[in-house]
């Protein structure tokens, strides 16, 4: 049997596209989910390696579709490969796969699997040189700026969080001021709605100025 498996990372993006390439590609049944990042928790992506059986391939039409990260990457084919499921993944034009005479990974899948390690490698020092670098520039930019616990982000520290998001990710900004990612989605959201209700007040919109009255 051949699954496909469609994962998205944002609500707002479509799973079509993918799901049309997985059946076009062979796909006899389809699981899709909208993922993110920012939680562990793929119920589809469960019940989906809870169906597969030795033999049953599993196709992706990205690597990145699997996990969040090439070491997870690495951790998931792993698993599949040791219940003997094979995973074909369509940009690429390759199948991780284990050889039925000696049992062991094909040729071609040690060497995909060599190159995704030196990959999680050079992406886990990236992280670091970014997370050291966001630093550095804190430290020149924020004069409250401290290594260790995470604090509350108020005062100058909170405006110089303002600005590095603008350029910067969540993660690494949340790494950089040491605040967790959810503090500066929070810090996003209201900066985003007070935008919002600044808009609106320039265009004189008739439902901000009615509840500003009635106040």
């Amino acid at each position: 049997m051949i699954y496909g498996y469609a994962r998205v990372s944002t609500a707002g993006q479509d799973l079509h596209e993918q799901i049309q390439e997985l059946r076009a590609a062979g796909a006899q049944k389809v699981f899709s989910e909208k993922y993110t990042g920012t939680t562990t928790k793929r119920p589809v992506f469960s019940s989906l390696t809870a169906t597969l059986a030795p033999d049953d391939v599993l196709m992706v039409t990205k690597l990145d579709r699997l996990a969040r990260n090439t070491r997870e990457a690495l951790n998931v084919v792993n698993a599949l490969l040791t219940h003997n499921i094979k995973i074909q993944v369509i940009n690429l034009g390759q199948t991780f796969a284990i050889d039925a005479t000696t049992g062991r990974q094909n040729s071609m899948t040690k060497m995909l699997m060599t190159i995704m390690l030196a990959y999680s490698d050079m992406e886990r020092d990236m992280i670091i040189e970014r997370t050291q670098a966001g630093k550095a520039y804190a430290k020149a930019h924020d004069p409250n700026f401290r290594d260790g616990r995470p604090r509350a982000a108020t005062g100058q520290r909170l405006e110089a969080i303002r600005v590095y998001v603008k350029t910067h990710t969540a993660k690494d900004t949340a790494a950089t001021y040491g605040v967790s990612e959810s503090t500066v989605y929070r810090i996003k959201r209201r900066d985003k709605a007070a935008k919002q209700l600044e808009n609106a007040r320039d265009t004189k919109n008739p439902v901000i100025s009615n509840a500003e009255n009635n106040r």
